[in-house]
C-alpha cells in the first residue's frame, strides 16, 4: 500500500512546461477499496449534455468517464478521482432538483433508471464508487405524499382533526392551525405546514414511523441498485435549532444503510461552527465536510491570501482530527474547497490569481480522509453571486454555435450538444447571469496548455492517489530531530507537517508548502534524525524544489514537496 518513492516528480507552469522523471513520476496510482481518496461532486444539470437538449445528463457523464477515470491506475491523463457525488438525479419541478417528487425514479431531463445503471456498472468497472444526494429533510409540494395530504385537510370542516386512518399522508409532513416561524399557509385551508427553506420544500415529519419506513425503503432502493452511498443534504435542518434530535435521527439513517449495506458510505452537510458539527460524528456517520477548512474566509483560503500562514494550517489541521478522533474512532474526514453553494474560488484573490487557485487546490488535497473537489474547480472557473452563477456550465470547449436554449446546431454530430464544436457543453441554469465563468480558458484549451490550472490539479490529484498517507495517516508536527524549532518560526509561510501511519508510525511522509510567492530555504536536521529524500515537488512556476546533501530544502513559490 505504500510503495517506495525515491526519485523527483517535477510540474512546472511557466514557459518550460511539464516534466516528470524517475519511479515516483511513474508508479501507480494506488487503488482504494475504500472512501479514502477523492470524490468529485457533479451538479447533473450543469456538467455534459448527450443528447443536445442543453441539460447535462447521466449519459454524459458516462461518455465522459474517461476524463475523470479512465480506469488504468498507471496512467495520468485522466483526472484520477475514484468516487463520483452526483447532485439530486431525483424527478423534480426545479433545476436544482434539492425537492423530489419521486425518490424512486430518474428525473427524464437526466435520463432513465436504465441510464442509471449503465454509469454506476461503468464506475465500478473502472474502481470508481458513486454516491447520490438524498435530501430528506423535505419534499416538493408537488410529491404525491403532500398533493394527497393537502387535498384531504382542504374536506376537513373547520375544528375537525385529521384522521391519519383516513389520509395516512397526513402524517408525513407537519401541519398546524397556528402560523408559526417557517410555516406556510395551506391555500384553501385554515392549516400551515412547515417549510423552513420555501413554501415549495414541505418539511417531512421525520418522528413519524411510516416516514422513516419510506425513507428506509428509498435508502434500500438504491443500495440495490448498485449506489455505493449517500450525500446527506441539510442535516442541522432535520430538527431546527435541535441538534440532539437530529442526531438521533442521522444515528438512524447510519444504522439503516451500513446495516443494509456494509462498507457503504455516509457524508453529511452540516454548515456550521466546527465545535457543532464535529459532534455529529458521534451518529455513527463515516464522514462530515469540513467547513472551517472551505469557503472565501476558510483555512485554506486564508492562508492562501495571506502567503505567510503556513504553520496555522497545519496546526488547525492537528487540531481537527484530535477533535473528531475525540468523537468517534472511525471518522473519515471530508475536506473541501468549494461546492454547489458557494462562491467558486476564481474570486477568491485579487492577484496572482491562477498560482493561488493551484496552490489551494493543493492545500485542500493535502488533508487527511475523502477530499472532494467541486466541478470546474479543476479549471478555474469564476461564479459567485446567485447560485445559478455557481452552477455555470462545464466548458468542455468553446462552441462555435451556441443556441438560445443551449441546443445542438443542426449540424452538429451525434452526442454532442451546445453547438457544432460544444462537445458536451450545457446550456447552464436559465437564471444564471451572463458573465465570463471560465477566465482560464476552456478543458480543451487547458490539456493543451502545461501552465495551466487544470495541469496542475490533474497531477496534484494522482501525487494524492500515489501517497495513500496523505488521505489515510495523522498529521503531527515535525520533531526537533527533523528541524529546529527556531528554524521552523524563522519561515511561517512555510506549511512543514508530518503524515504518519497511526498503526505503524514509522511510515511516514514529510510534506513541506510554500504558501508564499518568493523562494523560501528550510533546513533539515538530515544527521540526528531520519535521512529524508525528495519524493515528489509540484510547483506552479519554472523553479523546482530541492533538497541538498546538508538538508537545505529550497521551495520555490507556492511550491509543494512530499520527502521520504
Amino acid at each position: 500500500m505504500f510503495p517506495a518513492l525515491a526519485a523527483v516528480l517535477l510540474l512546472s507552469s511557466g514557459c518550460s512546461g511539464t516534466s516528470t522523471q524517475g519511479k515516483s513520476a511513474g508508479d501507480p496510482d494506488v487503488v482504494l477499496a475504500d472512501p479514502y481518496g477523492t470524490t468529485y461532486e457533479i451538479f447533473v444539470g450543469s456538467f455534459a449534455d448527450s443528447n443536445g437538449d442543453g441539460i447535462g445528463d447521466l449519459n454524459g457523464i458516462l461518455e465522459n468517464l474517461d476524463y475523470l477515470n479512465d480506469g488504468d491506475p498507471a496512467t495520468r491523463e485522466d483526472l484520477g478521482v475514484n468516487a463520483l457525488w452526483l447532485t439530486p438525479v431525483f424527478p423534480s419541478p426545479t433545476y436544482h432538483k434539492y425537492d423530489a417528487t419521486d425518490y424512486y425514479a430518474i428525473d427524464p431531463a437526466f435520463g432513465t433508471l436504465a441510464d442509471y445503471d449503465a454509469l454506476v456498472s461503468a464506475c465500478h468497472e473502472r474502481g470508481v464508487r458513486l454516491y447520490l444526494d438524498l435530501a430528506v429533510n423535505h419534499t416538493s409540494v408537488e410529491h404525491p405524499w403532500f398533493t394527497e395530504a393537502a387535498a384531504y385537510l382542504g374536506t376537513l370542516p373547520s375544528g375537525q382533526d385529521p384522521d391519519p386512518a383516513a389520509c395516512p399522508y397526513v402524517d408525513y409532513y407537519v401541519f398546524s392551525r397556528e402560523q408559526q416561524t417557517g410555516y406556510e399557509p395551506l391555500g384553501g385551508t385554515e392549516w400551515y405546514y412547515e417549510a423552513r427553506f420555501w413554501s415549495g420544500m414541505p418539511d417531512l415529519n421525520l418522528d413519524s414511523e411510516a416516514v422513516r419506513n419510506e425513507l428506509r425503503n428509498i435508502l434500500g432502493f438504491w443500495l440495490d441498485r448498485g449506489a455505493d452511498g449517500f450525500r446527506l443534504d441539510a442535516m442541522t435542518s432535520y430538527y431546527t435549532d435541535d441538534h440532539a434530535r437530529s442526531e438521533e435521527f442521522l444515528t438512524w439513517i447510519a444504522e439503516t444503510v451500513h446495516q443494509k449495506k456494509p462498507g457503504s458510505y455516509l457524508v453529511g452537510e452540516a454548515w456550521e461552527n466546527q465545535d457543532a458539527y464535529a459532534v455529529f460524528y458521534k451518529s455513527g456517520i463515516d464522514s462530515l465536510f469540513d467547513f472551517a477548512f472551505a469557503g472565501q474566509e476558510g483555512v485554506i483560503a486564508q492562508a492562501v491570501r495571506s502567503g505567510k500562514n503556513g504553520r496555522r494550517y497545519v496546526d488547525r489541521m492537528i487540531e481537527e482530527e484530535e477533535l473528531y478522533a475525540s468523537m468517534s474512532g472511525r471518522y473519515i474526514n471530508a475536506p473541501f474547497y468549494t461546492n454547489h453553494d458557494m462562491a467558486r474560488s476564481y474570486g477568491y484573490y485579487a492577484k496572482d490569481t491562477q498560482n493561488r487557485v493551484k496552490l489551494a487546490m493543493a492545500l485542500n488535497l493535502l488533508q487527511t480522509g475523502n477530499a472532494f473537489v467541486y466541478y470546474g474547480e479543476e479549471l478555474g472557473m469564476r461564479g459567485s453571486g446567485k447560485d445559478e452563477n455557481k452552477r455555470a456550465p462545464f466548458p468542455w470547449k468553446d462552441a462555435a454555435v451556441q443556441g438560445a436554449e443551449g441546443e445542438a446546431d443542426a449540424g452538429a454530430a451525434e452526442g454532442t450538444a451546445g453547438g457544432a464544436d460544444g462537445g458536451y457543453l450545457c446550456a447552464g441554469p436559465a437564471d444564471m447571469e451572463s458573465f465570463d465563468y471560465k477566465p482560464c480558458g476552456t478543458l480543451e484549451e487547458q490539456k493543451k496548455d502545461e501552465q495551466s490550472v487544470y495541469n496542475f490539479c490533474r497531477e496534484m490529484i494522482h501525487l494524492r492517489a500515489r501517497h495513500p498517507l496523505i488521505a489515510r495517516g495523522r498529521t503531527v508536527l515535525p520533531s526537533e530531530t527533523v528541524i529546529a524549532a527556531a528554524e521552523l518560526e524563522r519561515c511561517p509561510q512555510i506549511a512543514l507537517f508530518i503524515r504518519q501511519d497511526s498503526a505503524d508510525p514509522s511510515k511516514q511522509l514529510l510534506i513541506a508548502v510554500n504558501t508564499g510567492a518568493e523562494q523560501q530555504e528550510i533546513g533539515l536536521l538530515q544527521d540526528q534524525g531520519h535521512a529524508w529524500s525528495l519524493s515528489e515537488s509540484l510547483t506552479t512556476g519554472t523553479d523546482h524544489a530541492e533538497l541538498d546533501k546538508g538538508g537545505t530544502l529550497r521551495l520555490p513559490g507556492y511550491a509543494i514537496a512530499v520527502l521520504e
